[in-house]
């Protein structure tokens, strides 16, 4: 009865346009990778366009040296959780590091290192979303922010997209003691940013605190990769910010920081950092190198780079899509490596993704749930490591296909 049950339930997704499929990468990530559509299926090169790997340092020599010399120090794994025997000396280091970074915008600011961004979220909203208070919600938050708003004890409001006026309405409205405004800074399926100020302006008026998901601004954003926060140039200890430590640093890896009280409250209650196991202490040893690569010239070469990337592909786009009317393709307003090429119909963008495939490039395509109905698309995804040719050859079958559909 249950497979019965599953395999309709898998032809009904299919039949909308909604099955997801994986692919097996067999070389390190980078724009160039060999990939696999299926386990018996040869490997092909593919130029890709989906990764987070913003900065390009996921392969970069010296990250790799120094996950080696991590795993010569400390061994492959952690072996228990951080508050029983896992939390080595080189999360202590990484996590004062990253402190560091953040106390310019966050006085006295503390870090808590977690394996993943989505179980950082989670303990944050878990943790801090008791009885007592109502979190406010954007309502194209990362589904982590989402789940843990729904695990949360608290009362959830979800306000529309970046409609600060109606988050005013309900703040003014609300009776609960404790408020927590919950947001990504760069939304990871449109590329847009949340205006920080004025969020952070709110927070103040109606004595709320700000949570912030930066996983895609962190290491790319800010004069020195610091994130939003930085470029925003915003300090107040009102502010929670959790970073991703997989994409732009190009490892693995979350952290939070916050308020030492916060923290320690973490430290004890947030259950998916107290049983869990720690992550390895290899990858926070080899973190130190990627912080120590953003912050410097390298990182302010690649960050430069990425944004002349950006403009490329952009200004191409919006060529093709003046030039193509007809097909009703729109570039969703984005300044960062998030660049959203939306086409509508699910079928459509599943068909556009394989067009590409023909071309050997490789786009995945979003559909709902991921993002709102009618709105599936083609995430194009940006690099430091991608080439000025890169962009253009995306851009050169994307014009084939266009015209091809015309």
């Amino acid at each position: 009865m249950l497979i019965d049950h599953l395999n309709q339930q898998l032809r009904e997704r299919a039949a909308a346009g909604l099955r997801r499929q994986r692919r097996t990468a067999t070389s390190a990530c980078a724009p160039q990778q060999q990939v696999q559509a299926g386990a018996d299926a040869p490997s092909r090169a593919l130029l890709g366009f989906c990764s987070n790997d913003y900065l390009g340092l996921a392969n970069h020599p010296a990250l790799i040296d120094a996950l080696a010399e991590g795993a010569r120090l400390y061994g492959a794994g952690s072996g228990a959780s951080h508050l029983v025997s896992g939390h080595s000396r080189a999360h202590a280091v990484l996590e004062d590091l990253l402190a560091q970074w953040m106390e310019p915008a966050i006085p006295q600011a503390r870090v808590l290192t977690f394996s993943t961004g989505y179980m950082a979220n989670l303990a944050l909203l878990t943790a801090l979303g008791d009885e007592r208070t109502t979190l406010f919600c954007d309502k194209r938050n990362h589904a982590s922010l989402i789940d843990g708003a729904r695990l949360a004890r608290a009362a959830v409001q979800r306000y529309p997209h970046a409609d600060l006026a109606a988050l005013e309405r309900q703040l003014q409205t609300c009776n609960t003691p404790l408020r927590l405004i919950v947001t990504d800074t760069v939304f990871s399926m449109d590329g847009d940013q949340a205006d920080l100020p004025a969020l952070l302006a709110l927070a103040e008026r109606h004595d709320a605190w700000l949570i912030l998901d930066d996983a895609h601004g962190f290491g790319v954003l800010g004069p020195h990769g610091q994130g939003s926060l930085a470029q925003a140039g915003l300090r107040s200890e009102r502010l929670i910010l959790m970073g991703t430590l997989g994409k732009a640093a190009g490892i693995g890896g979350a952290f939070v920081a916050a308020h030492p009280v916060i923290i320690d409250w973490l430290v004890q209650t947030a259950r998916s950092y107290v049983f869990t196991t720690a992550a390895s202490p290899a990858l926070a040893h080899a973190l130190q190198t990627s912080l120590q690569l953003i912050a410097g010239d390298e990182g302010h070469q690649r960050r430069a780079l990425l944004r002349q990337r950006i403009a490329q592909l952009r200004s191409g786009l919006q060529t093709l899509i003046d030039a193509h009317p007809h097909l009703a393709w729109t570039l969703a307003p984005s300044d960062t490596a998030i660049q959203p090429l939306i086409v509508g119909d699910n079928a459509r963008a599943l068909a556009l993704s394989a067009a590409l495939d023909a071309h050997d490039l490789w786009i995945t395509a979003i559909r709902p749930p991921t993002v709102p109905p009618g709105t599936a698309r083609l995430r194009i995804a940006l690099s430091a490591a991608h080439s000025a040719s890169d962009v253009q050859r995306l851009l050169a079958a994307l014009h084939t296909i266009a015209l091809q559909w015309t």
